[in-house]
């Protein structure tokens, strides 16, 4: 059980809120997202699923690749992600091209159903160690 003691607004759309209990942070970020599957047109080109920190991509993982400039914001590798409206948490197991910022592509196992999410604005949240 986590009890919230205070809430930090910064640059507008990042929010870091002090957890006590475990000694972490929940940052939340409004975020741009869109969808990819395993298809070597949408990852590695030669090694189908491959995923840019090496990890095996499968059908059915819940699993998002990060831009870059998140990754500077603590979603580093296997870090536990929510993302509102979607249940469950995702694993961050891929990286985008460098030209992309405050964005996240969702791994889905059905082509259609990526197509189909296009790109949305989403609300994500992971936890770090509190400083």
């Amino acid at each position: 059980m986590h009890q919230t003691l205070s809430s930090i607004t910064l640059l507008g759309s990042l929010s870091l809120m002090l957890i006590g209990c475990d000694n972490t942070t929940e940052v939340t970020r409004e975020v741009s997202a869109s969808a990819y599957t395993i298809a070597e047109s949408e990852t590695k080109k030669g090694n189908v699923g491959l995923a840019a920190w090496g990890d095996q991509l499968e059908p059915g993982m819940k699993a998002i690749a990060v831009s870059r400039d998140l990754i500077k914001a603590g979603l580093t590798h296997e870090t536990e992600v929510r993302i509102e409206g979607l249940p469950g948490t995702y694993l961050v197991l891929d990286k985008m091209n460098k030209r992309w910022t405050d964005h996240i592509d969702i791994l889905m196992e059905d082509p259609q159903a990526a197509r189909s999410w296009g790109r949305q604005g989403v609300t994500i949240s992971w936890e770090v160690p509190a400083e």
